[in-house]
Protein backbone atom coordinates (compact mmCIF):
# COMPACT_ATOMS: atom_id res chain seq x y z
CA UNK A 1 0.00 0.00 0.00
CA UNK A 2 1.34 3.44 -0.87
CA UNK A 3 1.77 6.18 1.71
CA UNK A 4 -1.04 8.14 0.05
CA UNK A 5 -3.38 5.15 0.24
CA UNK A 6 -2.43 4.66 3.89
CA UNK A 7 -3.15 8.31 4.66
CA UNK A 8 -6.46 8.30 2.79
CA UNK A 9 -7.53 5.16 4.61
CA UNK A 10 -6.60 6.59 8.01
CA UNK A 11 -7.80 10.17 7.57
CA UNK A 12 -10.78 9.60 5.29
CA UNK A 13 -12.48 12.58 3.73
CA UNK A 14 -11.09 14.82 6.48
CA UNK A 15 -7.47 14.39 5.33
CA UNK A 16 -5.80 17.82 5.34
CA UNK A 17 -4.01 18.99 2.21
CA UNK A 18 -0.66 19.04 4.00
CA UNK A 19 -1.00 15.34 4.94
CA UNK A 20 -1.64 14.56 1.29
CA UNK A 21 1.53 16.44 0.35
CA UNK A 22 3.45 14.56 3.04
CA UNK A 23 2.17 11.20 1.77
CA UNK A 24 2.92 12.07 -1.85
CA UNK A 25 6.48 13.01 -0.89
CA UNK A 26 6.86 9.69 0.95
CA UNK A 27 5.72 7.83 -2.15
CA UNK A 28 8.32 9.63 -4.25
CA UNK A 29 11.18 9.01 -1.83
CA UNK A 30 10.71 7.24 1.51
CA UNK A 31 9.38 8.06 4.94
CA UNK A 32 12.93 8.15 6.25
CA UNK A 33 14.07 10.60 3.56
CA UNK A 34 11.03 12.86 4.01
CA UNK A 35 11.49 12.76 7.78
CA UNK A 36 15.12 13.78 7.37
CA UNK A 37 14.06 16.66 5.10
CA UNK A 38 11.65 17.79 7.82
CA UNK A 39 14.18 17.34 10.60
CA UNK A 40 11.89 14.86 12.32
CA UNK A 41 11.79 11.10 12.84
CA UNK A 42 10.44 8.52 10.41
CA UNK A 43 8.15 7.24 13.16
CA UNK A 44 6.58 10.70 13.50
CA UNK A 45 5.90 10.76 9.76
CA UNK A 46 4.46 7.24 9.91
CA UNK A 47 2.17 8.16 12.82
CA UNK A 48 0.94 11.27 11.02
CA UNK A 49 0.17 9.30 7.87
CA UNK A 50 -1.78 6.79 9.95
CA UNK A 51 -3.59 9.59 11.86
CA UNK A 52 -2.15 8.27 15.14
CA UNK A 53 0.23 11.07 16.07
CA UNK A 54 -0.52 12.27 19.62
CA UNK A 55 1.76 15.31 19.53
CA UNK A 56 1.12 18.80 18.24
CA UNK A 57 -0.16 18.34 14.70
CA UNK A 58 -0.02 22.08 14.04
CA UNK A 59 3.75 22.00 14.57
CA UNK A 60 4.06 19.14 12.07
CA UNK A 61 1.76 20.99 9.69
CA UNK A 62 4.01 24.08 9.87
CA UNK A 63 7.06 21.92 9.05
CA UNK A 64 5.35 20.35 6.04
CA UNK A 65 3.86 23.61 4.78
CA UNK A 66 7.15 25.44 5.21
CA UNK A 67 9.41 22.80 3.71
CA UNK A 68 7.23 21.37 0.94
CA UNK A 69 4.45 23.89 0.30
CA UNK A 70 6.35 27.19 0.60
CA UNK A 71 4.24 28.26 3.57
CA UNK A 72 5.50 31.55 4.97
CA UNK A 73 4.90 33.96 7.79
CA UNK A 74 6.04 37.45 8.67
CA UNK A 75 9.00 37.59 11.04
CA UNK A 76 9.61 40.87 12.88
CA UNK A 77 13.38 40.44 12.48
CA UNK A 78 13.85 38.71 9.12
CA UNK A 79 10.81 39.69 7.08
CA UNK A 80 8.92 36.86 5.40
CA UNK A 81 10.35 33.42 6.19
CA UNK A 82 9.25 29.81 5.72
CA UNK A 83 7.18 28.28 8.53
CA UNK A 84 9.79 25.62 9.26
CA UNK A 85 12.52 28.27 9.50
CA UNK A 86 10.36 30.16 12.00
CA UNK A 87 10.08 26.97 14.06
CA UNK A 88 13.83 26.46 13.90
CA UNK A 89 14.53 30.01 15.07
CA UNK A 90 12.00 29.70 17.91
CA UNK A 91 13.73 26.52 19.04
CA UNK A 92 17.16 28.19 18.96
CA UNK A 93 15.81 31.28 20.75
CA UNK A 94 14.81 29.28 23.81
CA UNK A 95 18.40 29.56 24.96
CA UNK A 96 20.53 32.68 24.74
CA UNK A 97 23.85 32.20 22.98
CA UNK A 98 25.92 35.18 21.91
CA UNK A 99 27.61 33.19 19.14
CA UNK A 100 26.79 35.79 16.49
CA UNK A 101 24.74 38.95 16.06
CA UNK A 102 21.93 37.20 14.17
CA UNK A 103 21.47 34.68 16.97
CA UNK A 104 21.27 37.51 19.53
CA UNK A 105 18.84 39.44 17.32
CA UNK A 106 16.62 36.39 16.89
CA UNK A 107 16.68 35.62 20.62
CA UNK A 108 15.25 39.08 21.24
CA UNK A 109 12.80 39.02 18.31
CA UNK A 110 11.46 35.53 19.05
CA UNK A 111 11.00 36.42 22.70
CA UNK A 112 8.69 39.27 21.73
CA UNK A 113 6.94 37.57 18.81
CA UNK A 114 3.23 36.74 19.25
CA UNK A 115 3.74 33.42 17.45
CA UNK A 116 6.27 32.34 20.07
CA UNK A 117 4.06 33.44 22.95
CA UNK A 118 1.48 30.84 21.89
CA UNK A 119 3.81 28.25 23.38
CA UNK A 120 3.92 26.27 20.15
CA UNK A 121 5.94 23.07 20.21
CA UNK A 122 8.61 22.81 17.57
Amino acid sequence: MSALETARSAWGAEMPDWVEVLATRCDRASQARVAADLGRSASLVNQVLKARYKGDLSAVEDRVRGRFMDGRRACPALGTIRLDECQDWRQKARRFLATNTLRVRMFQACGECPINSKGEET
